[in-house]
């Protein structure tokens, strides 16, 4: 039966080498593609668009 030391009472060594370790993998996940964009940002290529997809209706 093994006992663990609680992460608190390990040396600062430790907890930083457990603590990179929790991080070190995002299981094949980009987490840069993972971020949405906000609606109240100035795009220009969303504007283009939807005067694109205005004028198509229209016709």
């Amino acid at each position: 039966m093994t006992q663990t030391v609680p992460l608190k009472k390990r040396s600062k060594r430790a907890q930083k080498e457990y603590h990179s370790r929790q991080r070190a993998s995002w299981m094949g996940v980009n987490p840069v593609t993972r971020v949405v964009p906000s609606g109240k940002n100035y795009d220009r290529r969303k504007i283009k668009q939807d005067t694109r997809d205005a004028k198509n209706s229209l016709i």
